[in-house]
Formats: structure tokens, sequence, C-alpha cells
């Protein structure tokens, strides 16, 4: 799957461009869609500082930090024209008409990133709460537990 970040952003609830953390918040939202769905992702996001243009690897997500000289979108196109006849093995996300065209020439599904957002929010929906009893347990909890570990539970004592 390859993902045209900034143009994805708008559409998840609770993300925005003006936000200065809004690359790292939705690496972090695909790290958790890539777990649920076992897909690797490539994200892609442009005008990365002079000199910081790189690549990432969170888990099966890479992101794609692009340099000013270049669009994410171009850097998309790219990518899609080096992957050749696998490209009909990716799904591109980006509401771009330029990158749904690219995507579409290069024989790869398309989704818009509004379409992708739906997704998204319908998979948290399905995604089961965390089972009371999994949780963490107290300080207090964790003491009674190493007492019973270390002389037994009171009612299992005989009495003399």
């Amino acid at each position: 799957m390859i993902i045209d970040g900034h143009n994805l952003v708008p559409h998840i609830p609770g993300l925005s461009l003006s936000d200065l953390e809004d690359e790292n918040k939705l690496v972090k939202i695909l790290q958790e869609y890539a777990r649920l769905k076992r897909k690797s992702i490539e994200v892609y996001f442009d005008q990365a500082p002079a000199g910081q243009h790189r690549s990432e690897q969170n888990g099966l997500v890479k992101a794609v930090y692009v340099p000013r000289e270049i669009t994410a979108d171009q850097a998309i196109m790219d990518r899609l024209r080096k992957l050749k006849n696998r490209a009909r093995n990716v799904i591109v996300v980006s509401s771009d008409r330029q990158v749904q065209k690219a995507a579409r020439a290069a024989h790869a599904s398309v989704i818009s990133s509004g379409d992708f957002s739906k997704d998204w929010q319908m998979l948290l929906a399905d995604e089961p709460e965390l089972d009371p009893r999994s949780r963490l347990l107290s300080s207090d909890e964790v003491e009674m537990w190493e007492d019973i570990f270390r002389h037994g539970h009171p009612s299992s004592q005989k009495k003399k």
C-alpha cells in the first residue's frame, strides 16, 4: 500500500496539517492499521527540510520524507514506475487526480483518502475493547500477589 501522507491527514479525525506532529501521528495510526490489516505501507510526505529527506521503517510502515525539490506526488509516481508489473499488487491511497491517474495507468488499485479514512474508522469500531482482565495491576495488587506467591493464599493455610 502506498499512501500520499499529507493528502490523507485532513481526512483522519483528530489530525490537522497545521499540527507540527501530524506526520508522526499519522505514522502511528498507519502502524495500527497495518497491524490489523496485515499489510505493509509506504507513506510519502513532501517538503522535508533541507538535508532531512530520508525514509524510516516503523514496523510495517515505511515513512518516506521527500526533499523539497520534488513533491510526494512525484515520488509516488516514480515509485509506481520502478515497481513496473508489481504495481498491480499495490493499493494507492490519494485523492490527488494526477496520482490516481498514474496509479491506474500502472494497474494499481486506487482508494481515495476519504474512503481510506472511512475504512479506518470502521476498523476501529470493529476492534474489540481490551479485556478488563488484561489491564495492568495496581502496585497494591502486585504486592498482594507477591505475598501470595511467597507465603501461599491465607485461605489455603491450615489452622493450627
